[in-house]
């Protein structure tokens, strides 16, 4: 589905990733850890043709897109859940949902995207300003999905929200796996990745630090969170 093989990043003179290696196979979940500055949200960034890598590669179902533009990238099926949300905040819920939505045989509708978020179906005719934040992060998502990407990524999926928006949130991404969407994702908790997930990547000073499935992760969890520790 996605290969990153030996990715270097920098932003002017600062270099940020240093060979940095993933991939997502169809249908799998796979997480990206690591504490803050270690180039997460940079190889998501280079993944989705935001950042021009400085050298290595970035396959997409076999495709070279090493430094494509965004629309390239997301042409190739990938949807992009980025950090801070970014809906557009002066359109309605329904219109976020219309704006990125493409046409797929049994794909993804409002309707499928009101049904995984009800509460979208209820706030459908306010802005994105009058949502609150956990609001905006399951729009987020469905706008995500209304592409009808096969890989979706999210950027801190979670983070800064109320426990039953995370739950709710996690709960979704589980009816995603379980109908055979792969998820590359980045967050903090530890322990609702472990219940989703197939793999992890845990990323150190912007070198893949630990990699390894959620049995070896459980079997010895000083492995990868000896990496995630403050």
């Amino acid at each position: 589905m996605v290969e990153i093989e030996a990715l270097d990043c920098a932003y002017g003179e600062a270099q940020v990733l240093f060979a940095m290696a993933l991939h997502v196979m169809p249908g799998e979940v796979v997480t990206l850890m690591g504490r803050n500055g270690m180039g997460k949200t940079t190889t998501l960034k280079a993944l989705f043709g935001l950042l021009k890598p400085k050298a290595g590669a970035i396959r997409v179902k076999g495709r070279d897109l090493t430094g494509a533009a965004p629309h390239r990238v997301a042409g190739a099926g990938l949807g992009y859940v980025p950090e801070g949300r970014q809906i557009f905040p002066r359109l309605t819920v329904e219109e976020n949902l219309r704006a990125t939505a493409r046409a797929r045989p049994q794909g993804w509708t409002l309707q499928r995207a009101y049904a995984l978020f009800p509460r979208l179906k209820e706030r459908r005719g306010n802005l994105g300003t009058q949502l609150s934040g956990g609001e905006q992060q399951m729009l987020a998502i469905a706008r995500a999905l209304m592409t009808n990407p096969d890989l979706l990524v999210l950027d801190e999926a979670t983070e800064g929200l109320a426990p039953v928006i995370r739950a709710e949130i996690w709960s979704a991404l589980a009816a995603l796996r379980a109908d055979g969407l792969a998820i590359l994702v980045v967050d903090k908790n530890l322990k609702a990745l472990l219940r989703i997930a197939d793999r992890h990547v845990v990323i150190e000073g912007g070198r893949p630090a630990w990699t390894g499935t959620t049995a070896e992760l459980n079997a010895d969890p000083t492995r990868a969170t000896r990496f995630l520790e403050v």
